[in-house]
């Protein structure tokens, strides 16, 4: 690592950094780097990956390690970590054209903050947003709550600057927002996990700020009233800025461990929030709490921004609470179609009572994206077998129901094993040749998404 070509590069062959770049927040089981690098520019990201091609090393490329499926974590031997978090500069505000250009490694909340700041707006908010970076949430095509109303990563992303594993760079999307020149290379890349090529330099699109927001939560008795309350708002033609779901043991977990006022006494809650004009969600909330009453749901308005921020705080705590009930839970975010949710939430209940495994669930109610927590421990191997046999069975019911078994996670490794049930042969190798075509040496990030 201490080749002249690196000169001048931050790099570490310290036991101590290896072993904290050698996984990430899936727990999935990895190998030790035998370096991690940071640099801090497109020249320096250029010179490491030129290293790595004509030494036999692979790079693998990491955001803040926020990930659930093992895409930032080494899966061979000879690997390099290349961290992106010293590139987190805001390079641009373009206020005229209404984007934003940013380094990889810049951390989504912080440029929310900046952008709200200055009365603009970027949409994309994962759970991990006070930590996960734009680059990372480019690589898995993230999503977050108020992806039902504002849509994905991918919908944001105008251009991507990018290093190729030969050294070489491309410049793929534009400035404008309409583009039909060629193949789109720009969103191949979103959603690729690092195995293509590794963003330097990131154009976003950004929205006026909403003038108003209104949050409600909404308690359900009934477990399924609370899926079919999510289609019957979306077919009312409400689309709110987020909808969320959480079911009973949730509930309980985030009290147990971070007590919030939460009652623990129902069977389901949606958190739903809109924004607009004042006047359009007042009348949009009313239908809403109508429609959830006929459903047996009981709607209370959140007074202030200070009860709205507590919402907020229990549902983004329910990660780190579940790892108190058991340390290495399987955690998955399926997707099925709206209209499926009633079916998939009492699909989970009826595996959870037949297997006698709890299964906790919560999520993205609004776009049908559920994240379902499989409570095993890992050390138990019994146990732990008896999970993955139960993650296995979610997957082929969520296919059944016309889902998938990704909706903002991606594969990385944790997934790797049950792409087939969903990408068919032909579409399997039309990526792989994709991928060989980019990656001829298979250097940028082994093992992931193919396995």
């Amino acid at each position: 690592m201490k080749n002249p070509p690196l000169s001048g590069i931050e790099i570490s062959t310290e036991k101590e950094d290896l072993i904290c770049y050698s996984f990430d927040a899936s727990n999935a089981e990895a190998t030790m780097p035998q370096a991690v690098a940071w640099p801090r520019n497109a020249e320096e990201v250029v010179k490491i990956i030129k290293y790595a091609s004509e030494n036999a090393f692979s790079v693998v490329p990491r955001g803040a390690g926020t990930g659930m499926a093992g895409a930032s974590v080494p899966a061979g031997t000879n690997c390099i970590v290349l961290s992106f978090e010293k590139m987190r500069k805001i390079l641009d505000i373009d206020t005229k054209n209404m984007t934003v250009t940013v380094e990889p490694g810049i951390v989504n909340g912080k440029l929310q903050k900046e952008l709200e700041y200055l009365g603009y707006f970027y949409p994309p908010d994962p759970a991990s947003l006070s930590v996960c970076t734009i680059g990372g949430n480019v690589a898995t095509n993230a999503g977050g709550p108020r992806a039902v109303k504002y849509g994905v990563t991918r919908d944001y992303v105008m251009g991507i600057e990018a290093a190729l594993p030969d050294g070489s760079m491309i410049h793929t999307g534009g400035r404008t927002y309409k583009k039909a020149v060629g193949y789109d290379l720009k969103n191949l890349l979103i959603g690729s996990e690092g195995t293509l090529a590794l963003s330097t330099r990131i154009r976003l699109k950004m929205l006026p700020l909403p003038e108003d927001i209104m949050t409600l939560l909404v308690l359900f008795k009934n477990i399924e009233a609370s899926g079919t309350a999510v289609s019957k708002i979306i077919s009312s033609k409400i689309i709110p800025r987020t909808m969320e779901f959480m079911d009973r043991l949730a509930i309980e977990a985030i009290e147990n461990y971070k007590p919030t006022g939460l009652p623990t006494d129902v069977e389901a809650i949606l958190l739903v929030e809109l924004d607009g004009y004042p006047a359009t969600i007042k009348k949009e909330a009313e239908r809403i709490v109508d429609i959830c009453n006929t459903l047996g749901g009981e709607a209370i308005v959140a007074e202030d921004d200070m009860a709205r921020e507590r919402l907020w705080e229990a549902r983004r705590s329910i990660s780190p609470a579940l790892y108190h009930i058991k340390p290495s839970k399987i955690n998955e975010d399926i997707v099925v179609p709206r209209d499926k949710i009633p079916t998939i939430l009492m699909d989970l209940r009826r595996l959870s009572e037949e297997s006698g495994i709890s299964i906790i669930s919560f999520g993205h109610a609004g776009d049908g994206n559920i994240h379902v927590n499989v409570m095993v421990d890992k050390n138990n191997k019994e146990e732990y077998a008896k999970g993955m046999e139960i993650v296995k069975r979610i997957f082929e019911i969520t296919l059944k129901l016309g889902g998938s078994i990704s909706g903002e996670h991606g594969i990385g490794i944790t997934k790797a094993p049950y792409i087939g049930m969903e990408i068919k042969e032909k579409e399997l190798g039309l990526m792989k040749g994709i991928k060989g075509i980019f990656d001829p040496k298979g250097i940028m990030n082994p093992g992931k998404i193919f396995g």
